[in-house]
C-alpha cells in the first residue's frame, strides 16, 4: 500500500522537542500538521547529521528584505514575511513606528487584514507611547502620552489582531494604559522607558508582563538606582526580549539575562528593519532616515541605532556558538516563549503532534539548510537523500 502523497518522515536527526533533544529522531508530517505515527509506506528523508527544531516566532519586527511593516505596502509586507521565513521564521507579529494616529490606524487596518490571512500572526504598536527621553529612532514631534482611549483607538483600528503594545509606562495614563491591554488580553510592554525601578515596579503590578529589547532605550543598571532593569530581570512574571546581533547587546549583557531571568523567560527578537536579508544602503524607518553600512543601522541624524538587519537564524547561530547558551535554551527562548506570549502555542513554537509543521533543518555547524511551514518546504534542504 502506498504512502499519503502528502506524508512524509524526517528521520536520523538530532530532533529538539520540549521534553529534551533526541538522538537519531525523526519528524513524522502529514498534510500541514505534525503526527504521532506515520502511515504506512509514508517516504522517509534522511537528514542524518543535522538538527530539527521548531519554526521560529519573532514578536518584534519591523520589515526586511527591502520591505517595511512601517510604511509599506501590501506586497513589501509580504517581501519582508518571505524574507524572513527563509531565514527560518515561521510565525512573526509586524511591528510599527511611532507615526500620527490616524495613519497609525490606517497601518493596523492593512496589517490585520494580513493577519486574517494568515501571513502574519499579529500587529505590534511601538510608540507614540514612549519617552522622549529614551526615543530610540522615534520622531521625537509625534511622540504623546499613552492615553487610554488612544491606545483603545488602535486597538480597534486593528480588528482583535493587536498583540502588543509598547509603552513608557512612566507617562501620564501609563498605568491605566497597562491596565486596559490587560483587561483585554494584548500584551503591555515596558520599553522606550526612563522609569524608575518603582515605576517600572508599578507597571508590573498593573499586569505589564514583556520587557521590550531589555537594555536598549531605558536606564542602565545603577547599584543606587538600578531602574527599569533590575525590575524587568528579577520579577517571574516578565519575559524579557533580546536583540543577539552583536551590535545591540555585549554577549556579559546576554548572559546576564539568561543567567537571572533563566532561558523560560527571554525571547529572542530581531527587531529588524526592511534591510534585513537585503543589504547595506539607505532606508526610511516611518519618518525618518536610515543609513545601513556594515550590517548596522543608525538613523542619519544623531546616529543612534535603528532597529536590526538580524535574521533569527543568525540569533540562534550566535547564541549557540558564540554565547554557548544550550540548545534546548535558545529553542526555547526562540519559539516556544514567544508564541505562548502571543497565544498561538497550541498551533505552533514545539514539535509536537497536531501543531503545525513548521519546522527548520541545521546542520551539525547550526547554519540553516531548510524551513518548512505548515507542511510545505520554503527551503528545501539539499544534502539530504530519501530513505
Amino acid at each position: 500500500m502506498a504512502g499519503r502523497a502528502d506524508s512524509t518522515v524526517l528521520a536520523g536527526a538530532r530532533v529538539v522537542l520540549p521534553t529534551g533533544t533526541v538522538e537519531n529522531g525523526r519528524v513524522i508530517v502529514e498534510g500541514t500538521r505534525i503526527a504521532g505515527s506515520p502511515a504506512e509506506g509514508a517516504p522517509a528523508v534522511d537528514l542524518s547529521g543535522h538538527w530539527i527544531v521548531p519554526g521560529f516566532v519573532d514578536m518584534h519586527n519591523h520589515g526586511g528584505g527591502g520591505g517595511s511593516f512601517t510604511s509599506g505596502t501590501v506586497d513589501d509586507v509580504l517581501t519582508g514575511v518571505r524574507t524572513h521565513r527563509e531565514h527560518g521564521t515561521t510565525t512573526l507579529v509586524a511591528s510599527t513606528v511611532t507615526g500620527e494616529m490616524d495613519f497609525l490606524a490606517e497601518r493596523a487596518g492593512i496589517l490585520s487584514e494580513l493577519v486574517e490571512q494568515g501571513d502574519l500572526a499579529g500587529i505590534h504598536f511601538e510608540g507614540p507611547f514612549i519617552s522622549p527621553c529614551r526615543k530610540g529612532a522615534h520622531s521625537e514631534g509625534l511622540l504623546r502620552h499613552p492615553d487610554p482611549a488612544e491606545v483603545r483607538k488602535l486597538m480597534d483600528a486593528a480588528r482583535g489582531t493587536a498583540k502588543m503594545f509598547t509603552l513608557a509606562t512612566e507617562l501620564p495614563g501609563g498605568i491605566d494604559s497597562v491596565r486596559l491591554l490587560a483587561e483585554h488580553g494584548v500584551i503591555a510592554a515596558i520599553g522606550h522607558t526612563d522609569a524608575t525601578y518603582e515605576q517600572t515596579v508599578e507597571a508590573i503590578d498593573a499586569g505589564a508582563t514583556v520587557a521590550t529589547h531589555l537594555y536598549n532605550a531605558m536606564p542602565g543598571l545603577g547599584h543606587r538606582a538600578p531602574g527599569p532593569i533590575a525590575a524587568l530581570l528579577e520579577d517571574e512574571r516578565i519575559t524579557v526580549e533580546l536583540i543577539n546581533d552583536g551590535t545591540h547587546l555585549h554577549p556579559a549583557a546576554l548572559e546576564l539575562a539568561y543567567h537571572h531571568a533563566g532561558a523560560h523567560r527571554v525571547a529572542l527578537i530581531t527587531d529588524a528593519m526592511d534591510a534585513a536579508g537585503f543589504g547595506d544602503g539607505q532606508y526610511q524607518l516611518g519618518p525618518l532616515a536610515v543609513e545601513v553600512k556594515d550590517g548596522v543601522a543608525r538613523l542619519v541624524e544623531g546616529g543612534s541605532i535603528a532597529g536590526s538587519t538580524l535574521t533569527l537564524d543568525t540569533a540562534f547561530h550566535r547564541a549557540v556558538t558564540i554565547d554557548r547558551i544550550p540548545v534546548g535554551d535558545v529553542v526555547q527562548s526562540i519559539s516556544a516563549n514567544p508564541a505562548r506570549l502571543l497565544g498561538v502555542y497550541d498551533r505552533v513554537g514545539s514539535l509536537e503532534p497536531g501543531k503545525d509543521a513548521d519546522l527548520v533543518v541545521l546542520d551539525e555547524d547550526f547554519r540553516l539548510e531548510g524551513v518548512m511551514r505548515k507542511g510545505e518546504w520554503i527551503i528545501r534542504p539539499q544534502a539530504v537523500r530519501s530513505a
